[in-house]
C-alpha cells in the first residue's frame, strides 16, 4: 500500500468513526470536522469548504493547482456541489488519483449527509416557523415576539450567536441579547442593512467566522437588525440565510403589529387622559382645585417630580406662583430659574423641551435636569405657564412632551374661566379703591363667625380729620389716603382675619378668635403704623368691640358697641384706641 492509498484510508476511518460516534450534528459541525481532519492528514497549512450554493465553479476540470494552494472540485459527472480551498506550505505533492478519489469520497459524503439531513432539517424548521407565526400573531406584545424570535433561533441554531439590534430603547428587554443601534456605531454594515432594507453578509477567512445582517421589516418601515455570529464557518450557508431571512420577516411584521397595538393603546389611554381631564375641568372648580388636579393627573401620567403653574404680565416682572403647585415652586424655585420662565415664555410663547437643564450656564445650581415648559395664553392680558421638572437628565419622552401640550391646550380655557369667575367674584366682594373687603362681604363673614366660633373682635377706625386732608389736598390725595391705611391694614392681619371698607373714610377689621385684650394691641400697633406709613400722614382713631358664645349678641350689637367707643376714641382727642 503507496503513501496515498495509506493516507486515503486513514481519512475515511476518521470519518467513518466520527459518523458513528456523532449521532446528531449540523452540517456546519461536520464540514468543520473535514477541514481539520483534512489540514491534518495533508499536511495543510488551511482547509475550507465552500459548497454550491455559495460561489459560481468552473465545471471544466477537476481541480486546478497553483504552487501552494490547490482548488478541488466536488463533482460527480456532471453534478458539482462545492469546492474545497487547500492552501499548503510548500508545493503540493500529490497525485491526480489520490485527488480524484478524495474528490469523489467527500462528494459521496455530503451529498448523503445533505440529502438525509437537509430534508429532516427542513421539515423541523418549518414546523417551528409555522409554529412561532402562529404565536406571533396571537400576541400583541413585544416582548413576547422577541422571546420568540431567540427561542427559535436557540432551538434550531444552536451553534450560533445571534442578537438584535434594535433603534428603539427597550428597558425592560435586558434579559434578552438586545442592542441599541446607535447612530454613532463603528458597525457600518449593520446601519447598511436597516437603512436599505437588505441583507449584508460578512465572511471572515482568517477569523474563521461568518456574520449576517438581517432586517427586521414590516410594512412600514425596518424596525432593527437581526445579526447572526456564525463560529468555524467562513462562508455563511445560503440555505440556512433563505430561513433566516423568512423568520425575519415573519418577526418583522408580527414586530410591526405589535407596536402599532401598543402605540394605539397608548393613543386611545392619552385620548382618555385628555377626555376626563377636559371633562373634569369643565365643572366649575376654584382656580386651586384645577391647578391641585392637574398637578396630580401630570405627576401620576408623567411620574414628574414637580409641577408648577405660573401667571404673569407683560407689564411687570413679578411672577405668581399659583395654589396647587408642589413646594419646590413655591418655596425653593430659584430667582434666576424664574426669570427665565417669564423672559421664554413672553419672548417665544412655544412649548420647550429640554433633556438637561444643566447645559444652561445660569442654572448651574439647579437640582433638576428633564424640563418641559408649555404656555397658556389666558385672559386680561395674563400670561401663564406649566412647568413639569425631572432630576434624571432625559428623562421625559418626545411623545410625553406631545401629549403635555395637548393636555395644557384643552386646559387652557378652564384656568382662564376660574381666573375670570375668583376675579368677578373678587370685584364684587371687594371695594375697589383700597382693595379691602366691601362691609357686607364683612357682615356676613361676621355672622357666620358667630355660628361656628366661639369669641371674636371687631375693630371700627375713623381716619382723622380727613375733610381736611380733601380740603387742602384735593379728593386725589385723599383717595391715596385711603389706599394706603388700607395697605397698612392688610399688612397687619392674618389670612383668617378680614379687613373692610366700612364707608367714607371709616373701615373696619374682624379678628376670628381674637379676645378683647389681643385685639386692643393690634388696634394700638395699626395705629401707630398708619401715621408712620402715610404720606401726608394721617391719623386714626379705633373703637375696639368684643362678642363671646355664652352671652346672646349680635352683629348688630357688636357694631354699635363698636361705634359708641370709636366716638369715645374721637372725644379723647383723636389718635385713639378705645374699648367698648
Amino acid at each position: 500500500m503507496d503513501i496515498g492509498q495509506k493516507m486515503m484510508s486513514t481519512i475515511k476511518t476518521e470519518i467513518y468513526d466520527y459518523l458513528i460516534v456523532e449521532k446528531s450534528f449540523s452540517e456546519n459541525k461536520l464540514l468543520y470536522f473535514l477541514e481539520k481532519l483534512l489540514q491534518k492528514e495533508l499536511n495543510a497549512q488551511l482547509v475550507t469548504f465552500k459548497l454550491k450554493d455559495e460561489e459560481n465553479f468552473n465545471n471544466e476540470r477537476l481541480f486546478k493547482s497553483e504552487k501552494e494552494k490547490l482548488i478541488l472540485s466536488l463533482r460527480e459527472d456532471e453534478t458539482v456541489i462545492g469546492t474545497v480551498h487547500i492552501y499548503f506550505y510548500e508545493k503540493m505533492k500529490f497525485t491526480h488519483s489520490f485527488l480524484h478519489e478524495l474528490s469523489a469520497e467527500l462528494f459521496k459524503l455530503l451529498t448523503k449527509i445533505n440529502s438525509s439531513d437537509f430534508s429532516t432539517r427542513s421539515e423541523k424548521r418549518y414546523e417551528q416557523l409555522y409554529s412561532v407565526t402562529s404565536l406571533f400573531h396571537s400576541s400583541m406584545e413585544v416582548e413576547t415576539v422577541l422571546n420568540e424570535i431567540f427561542k427559535t433561533l436557540r432551538e434550531i441554531y444552536e451553534d450560533f450567536s445571534y442578537y438584535l439590534l434594535l433603534t428603539s430603547d427597550y428597558e425592560n428587554l435586558q434579559h434578552l441579547p438586545v442592542k441599541n443601534l446607535e447612530m454613532d456605531t463603528t458597525n457600518e454594515t449593520a446601519w447598511q442593512a436597516y437603512v436599505s432594507g437588505e441583507v449584508q453578509t460578512v465572511d471572515s477567512i482568517s477569523e474563521r467566522r461568518s456574520l449576517v445582517y438581517i432586517p427586521l421589516k414590516g410594512k412600514q418601515g425596518v424596525y432593527g437588525v437581526l445579526q447572526i455570529i456564525s463560529l468555524d464557518s467562513m462562508i455563511f450557508p445560503k440555505e440556512e440565510l433563505k430561513f433566516l431571512v423568512l423568520l425575519a420577516n415573519t418577526a418583522g411584521t408580527a414586530f410591526e403589529n405589535a407596536q402599532l397595538y401598543q402605540q394605539s393603546r397608548q393613543l386611545i389611554s392619552d385620548l382618555k387622559l385628555i377626555n376626563e381631564t377636559s371633562h373634569q375641568l369643565n365643572t366649575n372648580l376654584r382656580l386651586n382645585e384645577v391647578t391641585t388636579y392637574m398637578r396630580e393627573n401630570i405627576i401620576n401620567s408623567f411620574q414628574a417630580k414637580e409641577v408648577g403653574f405660573c401667571t404673569f404680565q407683560r407689564a411687570n416682572e413679578e411672577i405668581e406662583i399659583l395654589e396647587g403647585s408642589t413646594d419646590f415652586f413655591k418655596h425653593s424655585l430659584s430667582s434666576s430659574f424664574k426669570h427665565y420662565i417669564r423672559k421664554y415664555t413672553l419672548r417665544t410663547m412655544e412649548p420647550l423641551f429640554v433633556g438637561d437643564l444643566r447645559t444652561f450656564d445660569e442654572f448651574d445650581d439647579i437640582q433638576f435636569c428633564s424640563c418641559m415648559l408649555i404656555p397658556m395664553d389666558l385672559t386680561n392680558g395674563k400670561i401663564g405657564a406649566c412647568v413639569v421638572v425631572h432630576p434624571l437628565p432625559y428623562f421625559f419622552t418626545f411623545d410625553q412632551f406631545k401629549l403635555l401640550q395637548s393636555l395644557i391646550h384643552h386646559s387652557t380655557l378652564a384656568f382662564s374661566n376660574s381666573i375670570l369667575r375668583e376675579e368677578l367674584e373678587k370685584y364684587v366682594i371687594t371695594d375697589y379703591l383700597t382693595k379691602l373687603y366691601s362691609r357686607k362681604y364683612l357682615d356676613d363673614k361676621i355672622k357666620l363667625s358667630m355660628k361656628h366660633d366661639s369669641f371674636g373682635t371687631f375693630i371700627l377706625l375713623d381716619i382723622d380729620d380727613f375733610k381736611l386732608v380733601n380740603d387742602q389736598y384735593g379728593h386725589q390725595i385723599g383717595d391715596e389716603i385711603l389706599i394706603q391705611v388700607g395697605s397698612v391694614i392688610k399688612d397687619n392681619l392674618r389670612d383668617t382675619d378680614i379687613g373692610a371698607r366700612w364707608g367714607g373714610e371709616e373701615l373696619a377689621i374682624y379678628l376670628p378668635k381674637i379676645d378683647l385684650s389681643l385685639g386692643l394691641q393690634i388696634a394700638d400697633r395699626i395705629k401707630k403704623r398708619v401715621s408712620e406709613h402715610t404720606s401726608p400722614s394721617v391719623t386714626v382713631s379705633c373703637g375696639v368691640s368684643f362678642w363671646q358664645k355664652e352671652k346672646n349678641d349680635s352683629a348688630k350689637e357688636l357694631f354699635l358697641r363698636a361705634d359708641t367707643a370709636l366716638y369715645k376714641a374721637k372725644g379723647q382727642g383723636k389718635n385713639k384706641v378705645s374699648a367698648g
